[in-house]
């Protein structure tokens, strides 16, 4: 069993990670305009607020490059202007702000790559950016791509126009993908030497899918979707041909006992994997009422899902998955309390390694 952190009220650290008898810091940003670092300390079981930096806007995601021990943090703020801000992290947890950039609204979800850039998913704007580290007062951006779609999805509501949610790389490094939630696209970008992307192809999904987030197995074989509209997980084969990616689903399970349908309002959320274990969170289902569910899969040699179970999340609107839950250790309120539905609680949490 692994660590989970809810974002609407309390942090939660539970059995099954922290097996080391020292002190762990743990990262969390709050929609507030903060990162902090917390300090589990395994004697007392028991969490500190060590450090607290304002950064301003609304960091809604967290990037962690252990090896500058810097945090990358966009800014999801819709109005007015928006930021990329670059915060060093002390081997004792102490914060402080090194590099900010200005940048466009509505991010998500960034990721590092190239050795030296850095590219961002905007939902709200439909558009993908990208940056040159470091991060300086002067505007950086390498690039920025205004998506496009022909007119509204499947599901008008959520499908008005192209929201990418997420941007990762793939395991050898030369492309980036981005689930595009209200395309029902899977995009995919080849990366230059200069760090510039190329946009090369996408795979197609079923409409009204949703796509959200991706992940790829530990060897590097099988990657997986989650999707948010459709409650289910994708698993694709791929292939490296002309200069891109391919894809080829070959499974689809939904993130319920027996394949089932979702309860109404559930949404998918994040995935994860460690070890032969695909874990993804279903936020608003509400099946440990008031708390919502982790779905479990175990995953063969050949990358195909079998659901396990589904357990309580120990929190509802959860933002950042982890892994199945354990016994909870300790918990502790940062910040304000936020409400479901709605960008105003914490909004990220990492692990110090």
């Amino acid at each position: 069993m692994l660590i989970m952190g809810y974002f609407n009220v309390v942090l939660g650290i539970f059995l099954g990670f922290l097996k080391s008898s020292n002190c762990a810091n743990i990262f969390v940003s709050h929609y507030s305009g903060t990162v902090n670092t917390l300090t589990f300390s395994p004697a007392t079981n028991s969490l500190t607020l060590n450090s607290s930096l304002r950064i301003g806007g609304q960091p809604s995601w967290l990037h962690w490059d252990l090896a500058s021990r810097t945090l990358y943090a966009p800014d999801e703020t819709s109005f007015g202007s928006g930021s990329l801000t670059a915060v060093s992290a002390a081997n004792d947890g102490k914060l402080s702000q090194i590099g900010k950039s200005t940048a466009p609204l509505g991010a998500v979800a960034c990721v590092l790559y190239g050795g030296g850039y850095i590219a961002i998913a905007h939902y709200q704007i439909s558009t993908i950016s990208t940056f040159k580290l470091p991060l300086s007062s002067s505007p950086s951006v390498l690039q920025t791509f205004s998506l496009k779609m022909s007119g509204p999805g499947t599901i008008p509501s959520r499908q008005d126009a192209p929201h990418p949610h997420q941007t990762f790389v793939d395991p050898t490094g030369a492309f980036i993908l981005v689930p595009d939630l209200g395309a029902d696209l899977i995009r995919i970008y080849a990366i230059g030497t200069g760090g510039e992307l190329t946009a090369c192809g996408s795979y197609v999904e079923v409409g009204g899918t949703g796509p959200r987030h991706g992940a790829f197995s530990g060897d590097g074989k099988i990657l997986y979707i989650a999707n948010e509209l459709a409650n289910t997980v994708h698993a694709f084969t791929f292939a490296y041909t002309n200069g891109c990616m391919s894809l080829t689903r070959f499974q689809t399970l939904t993130t319920f006992p027996n394949n089932s349908t979702a309860p109404k309002g559930s949404k998918v959320g994040e995935i994860h994997i460690k070890d032969n274990f695909l874990y993804v969170s279903n936020r608003r289902d509400l099946s440990f009422s008031p708390n919502d569910s982790i779905a479990s899969f175990s995953l063969d040699s050949a990358g195909k899902m079998t659901f396990i179970d589904i357990t309580s999340s120990g929190g509802h609107t959860h933002a950042h998955l982890i892994g199945k839950l354990g016994p909870q250790l300790a918990s502790l309120r940062v910040g304000t309390t936020g409400t479901a539905e709605s960008d105003n609680g914490l909004s990220a949490v990492l692990f110090d390694q």
